[in-house]
């Protein structure tokens, strides 16, 4: 697998593919949710009105409508060829980190902080019913593929239920043991896997909830679960930064995977040939399948022998041989590399070191262009945190009033107020900074108006004087007329 990193505005909180072609997946990090195309490094769409965090956007069954839960305690539902929401569901009282759609594509199921689990009407975009059986958050859920009355959720009373909108009581209730994070039903709907702490565990529904297994292969909590297309297999993902693959007929770790930081969502793509993973660092990785023809097409090349790497390095020059001596290579920068690598934000971070910034700016700002042209300053400026942001306003500060650097760094200015004007007024020391900044653009702009003001004057100046000098050359030649005619 050839694995590719997105940066993302913050911690990826949950990550979801279309059911249906294009196969495109919905990433909620932050107060946002971002749509990639399968092979896209850059979202093709963002939906953005959320007032705080965005949470779980799911797609329905026919990938035409996605819904979300956000930290107010509102339900949105959004149309993907729009950006303003269709619906609004109000009636959560606080932060809403579940949601699903019914079997039946005209209900949608959340759960909230508020303990409570609600059913919703799409048409009317009215509450259904309220089950308020829970007595701790509600964080996980999901609805029957098969039933559109039945729906799961876990919550943080270590209790997991399933729900019956024709009954308005749950049916099952099973203890986890531990604070539930993620619940997933198999697609036959008898199975059922909950994961919470360190375990992960496998229900019979069809026998009241009758424990199967229990599974511990993880050092810290257990986040995420995900079912391959075929059910063979099962994935997980935790805090440990690792995903375990796990066979669905033995229960037994087949495959195991590591990341660089923890782990909090991941999803698998129609026919598994793409697995994404979102981390609490605001990385999103992608990971694509080789398929097995291209692997085949191209066949193993047979190393050279020994005896060609030591061939002639025991010749002595002749009198009157020539020497040619071989053309030294020509080693890439750092920032260079990762550019051709596409580690847009390492090659930003590497170019913002002050041994850069204070001996060649130049440098920074030609790398501040060419993410500007390849259209990834967003992402690569996007994700940091004060002391990051910091060094990056103290260059801007420091030359935006150089002519030669203003029209590229005056670009990345607006991109840096756009991204974080939502986090203004939460660090005194970024706030100082965005002022420095606009005194600085302030001066700069009566600067430009005073020598607009001079130009004006110097034109003026300039065309009194040629009016002048073209009277004087006018007078000269009629006098010289004048006298050559007397004379004749």
């Amino acid at each position: 697998m050839t694995p590719v990193q997105i940066k993302e505005f913050g911690a990826v909180s949950k990550v979801d593919f279309s059911p249906q072609p294009p196969y495109n997946y919905a990433v909620t990090a932050s107060s946002r949710i971002h749509i990639y195309g399968r092979y896209s490094q850059e979202p093709i769409k963002t939906f953005s009105r959320f007032k705080d965090t965005a949470y779980c956007a799911t797609f329905r069954q026919d990938g035409k409508l996605l819904v979300a839960g956000s930290e107010d305690g509102g339900v949105q539902l959004f149309d993907i060829s729009g950006r303003a929401p269709l619906r609004q569901f109000e009636g959560h009282t606080k932060a809403v980190h579940t949601v699903d759609f019914t079997a039946d594509k005209y209900h949608v199921v959340s759960g909230a902080d508020d303990y409570t689990v609600k059913l919703w009407d799409i048409p009317n975009s009215k509450e259904i019913v309220t089950f308020k059986e829970h007595s701790d958050y509600v964080r996980c859920g999901c609805a029957s593929k098969l039933n559109p009355d039945l729906f799961v959720t876990g919550s943080y009373d270590h209790t997991v239920k399933m729900f019956d909108a024709r009954t308005n009581q749950s049916v099952i209730s099973v203890e986890h043991g531990q604070p539930v994070e993620s619940v997933l039903l198999f697609p036959s709907g008898g199975l059922l896997a909950s994961a919470g702490g360190r375990y992960v565990k496998i229900w019979d529904m069809l026998k009241g909830g009758q424990l199967l297994v229990s599974l511990k292969n993880h050092h810290k909590t257990v986040t995420c679960l995900y079912l391959s297309s075929s059910g063979q297999r099962l994935l997980s993902g935790s805090l440990d930064r690792k995903v375990k693959v796990y066979s669905t007929t033995s229960y037994k770790v087949v495959h195991s995977f590591d990341y660089a930081a923890s782990i909090l969502s991941l999803a698998l793509a129609h026919e598994d040939e793409t697995i994404v993973v979102g981390m609490t660092n605001g990385i999103l990785s992608v990971k694509h399948r080789k398929s097995e023809a291209k692997k085949d097409s191209f066949p193993k090349r047979r190393r050279p022998a020994y005896r060609t790497f030591i061939k002639g390095k025991s010749y002595m020059k002749q009198r009157d041989d020539i020497l040619i001596n071989r053309p030294s290579k020509k080693h890439l920068e750092l920032y260079d590399r990762d550019l051709k690598n596409f580690r847009v934000s390492k090659a930003l971070d590497r170019v913002l070191e002050p041994s850069c910034t204070i001996k060649t700016p130049e440098i920074t700002v030609s790398i501040i262009k060419e993410l500007n042209r390849r259209g990834v300053l967003a992402n690569a400026l996007a994700g940091r945190d004060e002391k990051e942001i910091s060094r990056v306003l103290n260059f801007l500060i420091r030359n935006l009033s150089q002519p030669r650097f203003a029209p590229v760094l005056i670009n990345a200015a607006e991109i840096i107020i756009d991204i974080y004007l939502p986090v203004i007024g939460q660090s005194p020391v970024v706030d100082k900074k965005f002022l420095l900044l606009q005194g600085l653009v302030e001066k700069e702009i009566d600067y430009q108006r005073e020598l607009l003001e001079t130009l004006g004057m110097m034109d003026m100046l300039f065309a009194t004087m040629t009016r002048k000098e073209s009277t004087s050359v006018l007078q000269h030649t009629s006098d010289g007329f004048l006298e050559n005619k007397m004379e004749s």
